[in-house]
């Protein structure tokens, strides 16, 4: 190594380097495990790409680089949105034109066909899948995205392995090293102390935190399915070999890191195994050795919980975890407040994210590749008589339609008749009515469906933080119902929302033809497009839009309207957002003078404002 790269080395060692030997010693104390992470750290900085190391070292010196209002990201399924690597590679320009930079790659290391868990169970972490190609391939859809300004992220499953991984096969051949890694206990005992204060996960299609393997004779911790075993992180030759993995990751070009469930990967008996201070010494330590190693490589964690408890994942402003978080309660939130048209639950989460540090980013979105888990504020919900298992009942119902005037489709997940709870699949167009309108050709519902699918996205891009699309909702694609004739998938109601891209007609859904050159079936999708289209542009051009605004909610003087205003250098914006099918009057204060509608461009004063069903508005003005 040159003398130039091993100071910028050393120089972040001598910053950084005193924390992380004290936090690992607490944690390990093994001075020797300690030792081998830091060659270790030190070849995979050495063995970094020379393009890599120095977009490290601008955006060390930008460290504000991904918090501004140019990110725009979409989630995808390699297979379902080109089939190969090498497929998405050639479909850039599609991701460029719509103005995505930033792009989640879906699982897409080497599993077990049959046990994966949508990809979740990894058999080997410097492995593609076979089907999608290789890490070479991975290395050049990296390369080509960077030369687009797209940024790319990828799952990290830190809670565990696939029962096929080396370490889990060594480890059923009773290799007590290898055992070591993960919990084997060879009477029930333990885990039946476990069972008693740890929750399941999956109650009703993976009951229960162990498997028994009559083979060997020994229970294994399984929080998630039987074929994924829990990694022991008491264990320092687990944290270094996985640590030496999410740095292979990095070198292979990935900028994001998702860390998947982390707020799991401590166990403590007598706990509930989740959330545990330990789980934060770990994620700072992974943050530490990612800003000495490949500072431009951010963590995102996956921590589905109550606010109170996704925050901390933050760290401190002094002493960082993660860089970014999902907005998972307003999600959940957003879609509950669909159902009910009432915004006060909205307003009220929106108000307290509002208010957390500037440093703060959160991942926005409507739909991702999972399920939608109804983890609302019912102590605030009760204040208005919606108490939790009824409201919940009311809100899957509703989104299956047969609720509430409902005009939605979708599909219950992990259903559990005994607690009365399950979580809801479907695509953002199935569950806003776009799927019941096109199959019954009504052409007013059908307007109201695609009004309230824009309308969503309008406001999630008003949010705070970085918006995320998933991929086909920006053509409105709604369920896919072929997963039942899949063996492999019928089980798993998630797939109904992860259908394959459909590529038809894609060229008159984006270009630049008009109405009457433009087939039956790419009429919806291209109205979609367009409009989605015209509101991420709007989105990077208004400084308002910025991560660093401050931004803030007002009353409007009606519960089903929900009102965001944001301020940056001198530009003010409000969006007016109506969560009712029916037209709604509000009155915004006037005194500030004229306002730019920034759909239309039409200007006024604010006043009384009349907003159509599922409508919006947008009104600009500049100091």
């Amino acid at each position: 190594m040159n003398k130039k790269n091993a100071d910028i080395y050393m120089n972040r060692l001598s910053r950084l380097g005193d924390e992380l030997r004290w936090l690992y010693m607490e944690m390990y104390d093994n001075s020797s495990m300690y030792a081998e992470l830091m060659d270790k750290m030190y070849e995979f900085y050495d063995s970094r790409k020379a393009a890599l190391k120095k977009s490290d070292v601008h955006r060390e010196t930008h460290p504000e680089w991904y918090k501004n209002n140019k990110q725009m990201g979409m989630m995808i399924y390699i297979d379902n949105f080109a089939g190969t690597i090498k497929g998405v590679i050639d479909r850039l320009g599609y991701l460029e034109a719509l103005g995505i930079s930033y792009l989640h790659l879906m699982p897409f290391l080497d599993v077990t066909e049959g046990k994966s868990d949508g990809g979740y169970a990894v058999s080997d972490f410097r492995k593609v899948r076979e089907d999608l190609g290789t890490m070479k391939d991975i290395e050049a859809l990296t390369k080509a995205c960077h030369d687009k300004g797209i940024n790319v992220c990828c799952d990290f499953v830190l809670n565990h392995t696939s029962e096929d991984h080396e370490w889990a096969k060594r480890a059923r051949s009773c290799d007590g090293e290898y055992m070591s890694r993960y919990f084997f206990y060879d009477r029930y005992d333990i885990p039946y102390q476990f069972e008693q204060t740890v929750p399941q996960v999956f109650p009703t299609t993976a009951p229960g935190n162990f498997t028994y393997l009559p083979d060997i004779g020994y229970h294994v911790m399984t929080s998630f399915y039987p074929y994924q075993w829990d990694l022991n992180y008491r264990n320092p030759r687990v944290f270094n070999e996985m640590l030496y993995n999410l740095l292979y990751l990095a070198n292979e070009g990935i900028d994001i890191i998702r860390l998947d469930a982390v707020p799991y990967i401590w166990k403590q008996l007598g706990t509930n195994c989740r959330n545990l201070p330990e789980v934060h010494t770990l994620v700072r330590m992974m943050r530490i050795i990612t800003e000495i190693v490949c500072p431009g490589t951010l963590l995102l964690g996956e921590v589905v919980m109550e606010p109170q408890k996704v925050v901390p994942y933050f760290g401190s402003v002094e002493k960082p975890e993660c860089h970014m978080l999902y907005n998972v309660t307003t999600m959940a939130t957003t879609w509950h407040t669909v159902a009910t048209r009432d915004t006060r639950l909205l307003k009220n989460q929106q108000d307290k994210i509002d208010v957390l540090p500037k440093e703060y980013v959160f991942l926005n979105y409507l739909r991702c590749h999972d399920d939608i888990g109804w983890g609302l504020d019912y102590a605030f919900l009760e204040n208005f008589g919606m108490k939790e298992i009824p409201h919940k009942k009311y809100l899957n119902d509703y989104f299956r339609g047969y609720a509430g005037g409902s005009c939605s489709r979708g599909e219950l997940y992990n259903d559990d008749q005994a607690s009365g709870d399950a979580r809801l699949c479907g695509t953002t167009a199935s569950l806003s009515g776009i799927e019941k309108a096109g199959f019954e050709g009504d052409d007013e519902a059908m307007k109201k469906a695609v009004d309230l699918h824009v309308m969503l996205h309008a406001y999630m891009f008003m949010q705070s933080g970085i918006p995320i699309i998933y991929s086909g909702d920006e053509v409105g694609q709604v369920n896919d119902y072929t997963y039942k004739d899949d063996p492999k998938k019928s089980s798993d109601s998630r797939y109904l929302h992860r259908g394959a891209f459909r590529w038809d007609n894609i060229s008159e859904i984006t270009g630049d033809a008009e109405g009457k050159d433009i087939s039956k079936d790419a009429r919806i999708p291209r109205t979609i497009y367009k409009r989605l289209r015209r509101l991420i542009d709007l989105r990077k051009s208004c400084r308002a839009y910025d991560t660093a605004a401050d931004i803030w909610t007002v009353d409007p003087g009606a519960n089903e309207v929900l009102c965001i205003g944001r301020y940056y250098e001198g530009q003010k914006i409000y969006g007016l957002f109506n969560f009712s099918e029916n037209e709604k009057k509000v009155t915004l204060d006037p005194s500030d003078g004229m306002y730019k509608e920034m759909i239309t461009g039409e200007e006024s004063e604010l006043g009384e404002i009349t907003l159509p069903g599922y409508g919006f508005r947008l009104y600009a003005i500049d100091f």
